[in-house]
């Protein structure tokens, strides 16, 4: 691994975990000497990183991007139209049986198992389902559309009912496609991509002033 790809990576990790706030301004010095790195290498990570919408300019330095509401909606209308194109694509197959892998996946979760494990886990529910699709392309958009919706997730309440509703909802999803019913496994997913929403922006809506007090950026638009 490259120097570069080692820094972007760290930095990615760290951004998306919330080590690094929202809205927290970054120096390339500091990451320099953070990772004993570069200016070069340095530099690179920064501008892939700034593809991804994961940092921006701020005059002669970086900032992390703040949370924004609205992008939270509008990802969530990109997602409905990838994952249902890909979901459909999974129920047409005639060997479904790789349905069983996610729900193991799901079936790893219990009362004992860390809060970061049910994050990704969760994550990975809508990447690897996209993935069953065999469309590459569909695949890269619903990983890509997650890696966006990480770091809101953390800052989501995610108490038992939501957990145990989100798991539900998969289940039904999975049951739906293992049967290759694409327009009931469609309209599952939709609802339960909608909802999640939902939920996600009024609950960082009604957080905004404290998660400011903690020094996490969460804009309107």
């Amino acid at each position: 691994m490259s120097q570069m790809q080692s820094v972007e990576k760290q930095l990615r990790q760290m951004i998306l975990g919330l080590e690094i706030g929202p809205g927290e301004k970054l120096t390339e010095r500091w990451i320099e000497s953070r990772f004993g790195a570069s200016r070069t290498p340095v530099r690179a990570a920064l501008l892939r990183l700034e593809t991804e919408g994961l940092v921006g300019r701020d005059g002669r330095g970086w900032t992390v991007s703040p949370i924004n509401l609205a992008e939270l909606e509008q990802i969530a209308v990109y997602r409905e139209a990838v994952e249902v194109a890909a979901l459909r694509l999974t129920c047409a197959l005639a060997d479904r049986s790789a349905v069983d892998v996610i729900e193991a996946m799901l079936d790893s979760c219990d009362t004992d198992t860390p809060r970061e494990e049910w994050h990704r886990i969760g994550m990975d529910f809508h990447i690897e389902l996209a993935r069953l699709s065999g469309n590459e392309f569909l695949f890269r958009a619903v990983r890509d559309a997650m890696t966006r919706l990480s770091r809101a997730r953390w800052l989501e309440v995610r108490d038992e009912a939501a957990l145990a509703r989100a798991w539900a909802e998969h289940r039904a999803i999975l049951a739906a496609a293992r049967l290759g019913d694409a327009d009931k496994a469609a309209r599952l997913l939709s609802a339960h991509i909608v909802g999640s929403r939902d939920r996600l922006v009024t609950s960082l809506a009604n957080d905004r002033r404290g998660l400011r007090a903690r020094g996490f950026a969460v804009i309107a638009a």
